[in-house]
C-alpha cells in the first residue's frame, strides 16, 4: 500500500513533470521527491518516470498507474473534505438566483427551511435578468441558480428537473390568434418573436425562442428584451409574441395579453445549476432543501 505522501508526490510529479515545481508545490526538497519516487519504483519493480537532464516523462507503467490512482485519490480527498465540513457543520454564505417568480418562491422557501436548521448560515436570494443566462455563476455573483433547462455547459452541473410547465404563446389580446383555443408551433411562422439577447448560449435561445418552425418556416424577430417586464410591455403594446410557461398567466396577468396553449411544444423544465468546481456542505444542503420544499 502507498502512503498518502507517496501518492501526492507521484501524482504531483506526473502532472508537473518537473522535480523542482513538484517540490515547491508540496513544500519539500527536490531530493525528497527524488527519494520518494525511487522508493515507489522499487516497490512497483519498474521505472515510473523516464528522466533526462532536460525532461521528465511518464513511462507506460507510470502512465497506467497515474490513470488508475487519480480517480481514487480524488474520491479520497473529497471524502475527507466532506468529513471535515460535516464536523464543522453546515456554515458559510450561499448566493442564489432566479429569473421566474415561481423560482424565487421555491428558493426562498428552501432558504427559510435551511436557515431554521442552520441559523449560522447566510443565504441570499436575488432575481436574475432574463438576458443574464448563467453568467452570474461564471462571474462569481451567484453560487447556485434556478434556471430553465437545457443547460449543457462543461463547467456547470445541473440538478434534477424540479418544475415542469406546459408552454403557451403570449399574444396581444387584439391579435387574431388570441381567440384560438390552442396553437401549433407552425403558427409562429412570420410572427415577430420577442427574445432576449446577452449571455445565454445559442442552443438555449433556439430551444425557448425558435428561429424556425418544425417545417423550416422562418419565425420573425421582434424587439429584444432584457427582463420579463420588458417582454410583457412589448406584448401588451402589440410589438410581438413570445413563448412562455403556462404558470405565467397566474403570476403575470395583464389585460392586454392572452396566454394561448402551444399544443405541440415540449414543456419547459426548470431546475438548479451550479459551477461544477464548487462544492460545500451548504451547497449540498441547499440543493436538498430545494428538492424537499418542492416535493
Amino acid at each position: 500500500m502507498f502512503e498518502r505522501y507517496e501518492l501526492e508526490a507521484f501524482l504531483t510529479l506526473a502532472e508537473e513533470l518537473h522535480f523542482g515545481r513538484t517540490a515547491e508545490r508540496l513544500g519539500v526538497s527536490t531530493g525528497r521527491i527524488s527519494q520518494t519516487v525511487k522508493k515507489l519504483e522499487r516497490r512497483v519493480g519498474a521505472p515510473l518516470f523516464a528522466r533526462t537532464s532536460r525532461s521528465v516523462r511518464l513511462t507506460p507503467v507510470g502512465l497506467s498507474l497515474y490513470e488508475d490512482l487519480l480517480p481514487a485519490y480524488r474520491q479520497l480527498r473529497a471524502a475527507l473534505e466532506r468529513a471535515v465540513e460535516a464536523g464543522r457543520g453546515v456554515h458559510g454564505r450561499l448566493r442564489t438566483g432566479f429569473a421566474t417568480p415561481w423560482g424565487g418562491e421555491l428558493l426562498t422557501a428552501a432558504a427559510d427551511t435551511l436557515l431554521a436548521r442552520h441559523p449560522g448560515c447566510e443565504i441570499t436570494v436575488r432575481e436574475v435578468p432574463l438576458d443574464g443566462g448563467t453568467g452570474p455563476l461564471r462571474d462569481g455573483t451567484l453560487d447556485v441558480q434556478f434556471v430553465a433547462f437545457p443547460v449543457r455547459e462543461p463547467d456547470l452541473t445541473t440538478g434534477p428537473v424540479l418544475v415542469t410547465e406546459d408552454r403557451v404563446l403570449l399574444v396581444p389580446v387584439a391579435h387574431p390568434l388570441a381567440g384560438r383555443a390552442s396553437l401549433g408551433l407552425e403558427d409562429l411562422a412570420g410572427l415577430p418573436l420577442i427574445a432576449p439577447e446577452g449571455a445565454s448560449p445559442r442552443y438555449w435561445r433556439d430551444h425557448h425562442f425558435p428561429r424556425r418552425t418544425p417545417s423550416g418556416a422562418a419565425v420573425g424577430r421582434g424587439p429584444a428584451a432584457a427582463t420579463w417586464q420588458e417582454v410583457l410591455s412589448h406584448v401588451s403594446a402589440g410589438r410581438g409574441v413570445v413563448p412562455g410557461a403556462a404558470l405565467g398567466a397566474r403570476y403575470h396577468p395583464r389585460p392586454g395579453i392572452a396566454y394561448v396553449p402551444l399544443r405541440d411544444a415540449p414543456p419547459i423544465e426548470y431546475g438548479l445549476v451550479w459551477p461544477t468546481a464548487a462544492d460545500s456542505a451548504l451547497l449540498r444542503a441547499f440543493v436538498e432543501a430545494v428538492g424537499t420544499s418542492h416535493a
